[in-house]
Parts: C-alpha cells; sequence; structure tokens
C-alpha cells in the first residue's frame, strides 16, 4: 500500500462511496484515494449487506440515483438488468427493489468511475483504530499499518443500540440475535415464538425474513410507544402548500399545522402521504429553524411519529405486517422491556406497560430491533472515542452524532472548523438531523468532493 493518500475515506457504506464516487469524478490529476473498509466490499455497510429478497429499498427506484445530476441513473441501471427487460418503465420506477441490487449498483458504478478516473483509488479492508493531526497531514492507524493523508472524510455509517434490558448479559446466540445479523435471523425456526425489541425499520425487515420463511410461531413486538412504520402510498402525489411558513413555528405548532394541511389534502383527494412528500426536500432546513430547546421538545415528544410518517416501508412490507397481525400471530405491547432472564428452554421477558402494570413473556428467541444509536459516547467506536478524547471531535447538538458546521466540517473542541476533516452520514445527525437517505447522503457526498476539488465533474459517472 502506498504510505501517503491526497483523500483518504473511513468506511465504506453507502455513504462512503458515494464519496469515493464524486472524489473520483471531479479528481483533475492523478490524485491517492484510499477508502478504508473493513469488509474490503465498497457499497454494502449495514443497510445494504443483505442477501434476502424480501429486504426492498424504502425509496422507490426512481428516486434512488446515486447522482443529484443523473436522477434516472438507478432506474437506468435496473431496468437494463437481467429479469426487468421487460418491465414497463413508469412501473419500475415506482417499485420498490431489493436493497441487495442497489449494492450491486453502487459497486457497479464505482467501478465504472473508477476506470474512468485519472485519480486511484485503493481499497483497504481495515478498521481505522486512531487519526492524529501530524502538522498538515492525518495519521492514521490501524492493526498492523499506517499511512497519511492529506484530508480525511469520516463515513463511519450506523450504530446499533444495545439491548436495553437487565439480563441482556446473560443473552447469547441463537436466544438473542440482532436484527442486523440477517442470516441469525433467517436461521430461526418457523415454530419458534420470538420478541423483537423494537417496531422500526429494522423490526420490519426481521418480520418479512420471518414471513418469507414461513413462520408459524407467534411473534411479539415491544417499543414504549408502539407505533409500527407507515406505508408509502401508491401514489406520489404531492400537496402544495408554503413549507416556509413552518419555520417560525415551535415543534407543537407545527404539528398542528401539518394536520391542517392533511386535512386539506384529504379534501381534495390526497392521502397524508402527499403532505410528506411535500416535506421531503426540506428536513434538514426544518429541524434547522427550530430552536434548541424546541429541538429538544421534538426529540422528547414528536421524533417517532416523524420517523413512521417520514422514512415509510415499501406497500408490500407494510402488507406483511397487517396480514400477520389480522391472522393473530403478530402483537404489539406498548411496553418497556425490564427484564431478560435465559432459561434452558426459554427467554423470560418482563417488561412495564404505560400504565405500570406487568407483561411477561416466553419466548425462545429475542431480536434486537432497536435500532440506530445516536449517542456518540455510547457508540462503542473505538475511533470516534480518540477523537473525542484527543479533542478533534466533540459530541453534536444534544449529544447526538458529531458536532460539525453545515458543510460536514468537524467542530474539534474548540469549536474550530476543520476543512480536511469531514463527516458524512449519519454522524451529522445532530446538526442535520435528516442524514442517512440516499437523496441527502448523495448531497454530502457531493459537497465534499466539490469543495475540495471543484465544481465540474472530469471522469463520466458510468
Amino acid at each position: 500500500m502506498q504510505s501517503g493518500f491526497d483523500i483518504a475515506i473511513i468506511g465504506g457504506g453507502a455513504s462512503g462511496t458515494l464519496a469515493a464516487i464524486q472524489c473520483l469524478r471531479r479528481a483533475a490529476s492523478p490524485l491517492r484515494i484510499v477508502l478504508f473498509e473493513p469488509s474490503g466490499r465498497p457499497g454494502r455497510g449495514v443497510a445494504y449487506s443483505t442477501e434476502r429478497p424480501e429486504h426492498l429499498l424504502n425509496v422507490p427506484t426512481g428516486r434512488m440515483s446515486a447522482f443529484a445530476d443523473r436522477p434516472d441513473d438507478f432506474l437506468d441501471w435496473l431496468a437494463a438488468r437481467p429479469g426487468h427487460a421487460g418491465s414497463g418503465r413508469e412501473a419500475l420506477a415506482r417499485g420498490y427493489a431489493p436493497r441487495r441490487d442497489y449494492a450491486a449498483y453502487l459497486a457497479d458504478r464505482l467501478e465504472a468511475v473508477r476506470a474512468a478516473s485519472v485519480a486511484t483509488l485503493e481499497v483497504v479492508p481495515q478498521r481505522i483504530a486512531t487519526l492524529q493531526r501530524q502538522h498538515r497531514t492525518w495519521r492514521l492507524e490501524w492493526p498492523g499499518g499506517q499511512a497519511d493523508a492529506t484530508r480525511v472524510l469520516l463515513a463511519a455509517g450506523n450504530a446499533p443500540r444495545p439491548l436495553p434490558v437487565r439480563g441482556s448479559g446473560s443473552l447469547a446466540r441463537p436466544r438473542l440475535v440482532d436484527a442486523w445479523d440477517y442470516a441469525g435471523v433467517a436461521a430461526i425456526d418457523a415454530a419458534a415464538d420470538v420478541c423483537i425489541v423494537g417496531t422500526g425499520l429494522s423490526m420490519a425487515d426481521a418480520v418479512v425474513t420471518l414471513a418469507a420463511n414461513g413462520h408459524r410461531g407467534h411473534i411479539h413486538l415491544l417499543s414504549r410507544h408502539g407505533l409500527l412504520p407507515l406505508a408509502h402510498a401508491c401514489t406520489h402525489e404531492v400537496h402544495g402548500f408554503e413549507v416556509d411558513a413552518l419555520h417560525p413555528l415551535g415543534a407543537r405548532e407545527r404539528l398542528r399545522a401539518l394536520r391542517r394541511q392533511m386535512r386539506a389534502a384529504a379534501s381534495h383527494g390526497l392521502p397524508w402521504q402527499a403532505v410528506m412528500e411535500r416535506l421531503r426536500p426540506h428536513g434538514q432546513a426544518l429541524w434547522r429553524s427550530l430552536p434548541a430547546v424546541e429541538q429538544r421538545r421534538f426529540l422528547r415528544h414528536a421524533a417517532r411519529h416523524w420517523d413512521i410518517h417520514r422514512h415509510r416501508v415499501a406497500p408490500a412490507v407494510h402488507a406483511v405486517l397487517q396480514d400477520l397481525r389480522e391472522a393473530g400471530r403478530l402483537h404489539v405491547h406498548r411496553a418497556r422491556l425490564d427484564m431478560a432472564l435465559a432459561g434452558e428452554r426459554c427467554v423470560q421477558l418482563t417488561a412495564r406497560t404505560r400504565n405500570g402494570g406487568l407483561l411477561a413473556l416466553d419466548v425462545d428467541h429475542v431480536i434486537n430491533a432497536t435500532g440506530l444509536e445516536m449517542r456518540v459516547q455510547a457508540m462503542r467506536n473505538p475511533l470516534l472515542d480518540q477523537l473525542l478524547g484527543d479533542g478533534h471531535a466533540c459530541a453534536g447538538a444534544h449529544g447526538i452524532g458529531l458536532a460539525t458546521d453545515r458543510e460536514g466540517r468537524m467542530l474539534d473542541a474548540a469549536g474550530d472548523a476543520q476543512d480536511d476533516l469531514r463527516v458524512i452520514g449519519s454522524l451529522r445527525v445532530g446538526e442535520a438531523w435528516e442524514s442517512i437517505a440516499i437523496p441527502e447522503l448523495r448531497v454530502q457526498a457531493e459537497a465534499v468532493a466539490r469543495d475540495w476539488l471543484g465544481d465540474d465533474p472530469v471522469a463520466p459517472s458510468m
């Protein structure tokens, strides 16, 4: 491996791969770029590493291009794939492709632009342990190696929350399975009774896999709020209204205003999703326009309601959840998990309901689907701990993510922005809130590459 690089990208999931693509596109000279991805397989990460066909994108195909300047790129790529040649283009654009197809698309586009670029890209299958400033460069170290880089982009990706319960230390696989352990979920016996802790998108992944395997046992869903993801509408019409009028309002007033808009949309024959479609490009601006006290109120009282309306699932996924509930095999419990005890034959769970009652469940397996860990100090990431400890980084607003400016420049302990140390993806959640979906990630990736390398792409995107 070369001893020095112009750009180092830490993390090769979707965000890191999009950044590598944009840097390769804009390189006008033979830059040296390195992508550190422990799996050695760029473009997959947690979200897209699944090989299960039932795990679908949560955004229609027509909106998933890796390039803001080529909005139909993923649609074009998918339409040319075997099995889709005879599909109607409009129907394909409205559909929801398997996530494994999107991983293949990102890898394909990375290789295409890599071959056309004057820059070089090296993919290193290592996890960076430390990052230290060395005058005008950064020293990256990993077990058995080190290198210097002039600029560093941190694209560390998503971190799972641990199971928040007493006794979880006594649970081990296969009794306790993480929802992102796709093979572990698929290995659960079809007759087993299962409790899934958490009712978000990773829960939906687990349920559709169990259903695809012909699951016959009972599935218990457990969360404090008991709110399940909602579905996209069959059409993607937009209800027009002035989004800027929301900016002066607090969190509660915005909720009231959105309810009024949903009633207005219904009067015109539009579903409530049409209001959310109007908000879709404005999520970051809406978050940033809230004062800190209102952001905290949103996090306490409205974040989960926002999530189920904003981060919707494919209609086919929602239909699986509904069918299982109607069949009496999917049970939703609104309670807080209190204790888990692993016995010889089952796992005994106890939880507290909202009214103070006790819920007791005996199940064969527990699936941890509590979602993303947003508190950076709780992510158990040695690199992030080192950056925080050495003052190169600090926690973001409200303790979530890392502190950055609007361009993704990392703020150090003194609050100074570092142009040669940038952040992309979920670690920017404190500053941007909406920072995990492809439409946001591709904009962030392009912005970093543009700031570092110039406005105009040199290499083609395919």
